[in-house]
């Protein structure tokens, strides 16, 4: 098969995909499940054909998707994918450019400094604030850490990046007591430790308790957060960074979804303070809806960005403008800014912004409906996350279960005071209104059936 005619009918099976996903149920059938054993085969000899392996991944791996980019998704904080992002997807890998370097692909480089200045703007950041790509939040977040860590040390004569932490000067870590999971995996891989740190208790939301912050000269790294994955909820960012200034300190923000808060005015006291931070880390997987991976540094100096990540070879060219290579962690790298900028070119600012309100929404009325159903709100809902109880820790487990085997919509389960909970995350730009009737009609349907097996 040629390689035009091979390409065509590949999208014809994506096109199909697209076409029927909204029409399926959620989770995959068992059916689907039990097919995925096709794949397991001894590798060929001599290959196969192309167009029967394409035709094989998308007649058994399709139906066994979670319908993830679908409106009735609501686990994990994953974002659907808009046309938009898809379609530059698809043409930004028949491109198959390195971005590393402006040398390595000029289209890479001119839409990286497009991107940043708009992403900027849009978030209402400092002016000159860097941005750089990576695979998701979490080495956003351990690159941010890793540019503090050297930026911190170097201010007491120490060189990280040459000397390493063997004898280093000590940074104080302070992290909240709901600090995602994932913070502390990074800041375990960039070798301050997930133990070796500060804890500040959480209000009832998840919220730092700024009034409880340790008495510490510095220097200190201190990690807020900016929509705890659970409720949503945002630290308080103007008492943090007040208390960092009377230290020698960095205030990173971990925003994984959070942080796109920024973009919609009308969420103006959840962020109140977030700009006088140093670094942030976000996703553009989750709340901007563009294919994995996407994740997005920000830092106020970029030049601490450098000092962490340049690296230097013969047969490198000079500097010549924004190179990415020196400013994360990977040299070779795809070029995630192409779908960004396509994204944020066809919604604009009164799209992006929309996106966020209407998850917003659709969050809050899911939350009102179960609530007048008998179904405990645990959260303000704030945001785009609604944490619910039926009953007790074990019925909601059982809610649970029912919900993903009825499979027209899909929640998750979470840990909260102590006992399971289930938690709503509204990330697609397919969900809206009907989707939230629906949803909420779901779950209390499944509620009834599991209490009456419960006899309540």
């Amino acid at each position: 098969m040629d390689p035009e005619a091979l390409l065509r009918a590949t999208v014809e099976d994506a096109l199909d995909y697209v076409r029927t996903i909204d029409d399926r149920r959620v989770p995959p059938e068992p059916a689907a499940l039990a097919a995925l054993a096709g794949f397991d085969e001894p590798m060929p000899e001599d290959g196969a054909d192309a167009r029967e392996t394409l035709r094989l991944l998308h007649e058994l791996g399709s139906p066994a998707t979670l319908a993830s980019t679908g409106g009735r998704y609501f686990g994990f904080v994953n974002g659907a994918t808009l046309p938009a992002a898809l379609a530059t997807s698809w043409l930004a890998s028949a491109w198959d450019q390195n971005a590393a370097l402006p040398v390595m692909s000029p289209v890479a480089a001119t839409l990286h400094d497009v991107t940043r200045g708009w992403l900027v703007d849009l978030l209402g950041l400092p002016d000159g604030t860097g941005v750089a790509f990576v695979s998701g939040a979490t080495v956003a977040n351990a690159s941010c850490l890793a540019a503090a860590r050297d930026a911190l040390t170097a201010e007491l004569g120490w060189d990280t990046q040459a000397d390493g932490l063997f004898g280093a000067p000590a940074i104080d870590v302070v992290v909240g007591e709901r600090a995602h999971s994932t913070l502390g995996k990074s800041l375990g891989l960039v070798g301050l430790g997930r133990r070796r740190v500060h804890v500040v208790p959480s209000d009832d939301q998840g919220r730092m308790r700024a009034d409880l912050l340790p008495d510490l000269a510095g220097p200190v790294l201190v990690c807020a957060q900016a929509g705890e994955v659970n409720t949503g909820a945002f630290d308080p960012f103007d008492d943090i960074a007040d208390w960092l200034a009377d230290r020698s300190g960095w205030l990173h923000v971990d925003g994984a979804f959070g942080l796109w808060a920024l973009a919609d005015p009308g969420r103006a006291h959840l962020v109140h303070g977030l700009d006088r931070a140093d670094s942030w880390a976000t996703d553009g997987h989750k709340w901007l809806n563009v294919t994995y991976d996407c994740g997005l540094v920000f830092i106020r100096r970029p030049s601490d960005l450098r000092r962490t990540f340049a690296s230097t070879a013969g047969y490198l060219p000079p500097e010549s403008g924004f190179e990415a290579m020196h400013h994360t962690p990977q040299s070779s790298q795809r070029a995630r800014q192409v779908e960004v900028w396509s994204v944020l070119r066809t919604l604009g600012r009164a799209g992006v912004q929309g996106l966020i309100t209407n998850a917003c929404d659709v969050a809050a009325t899911i939350a009102e409906r179960l609530d007048a159903g008998g179904i405990t709100i645990l959260n303000d809902v704030v945001l785009n996350q609604v944490l619910v109880r039926y009953v007790d820790g074990p019925t909601t487990e059982a809610l649970i279960a029912e919900i993903q085997a009825d499979g027209r919509v899909w929640c998750g389960s979470t840990l909260w005071d102590g006992a399971t909970a289930m938690r709503i995350s509204v990330s697609s730009w397919k969900t809206d209104l009907d989707d939230a009737e629906l949803a909420a009609a779901t779950i209390l349907e499944c509620a009834d059936r599991v209490g009456a097996r419960a006899g309540r």
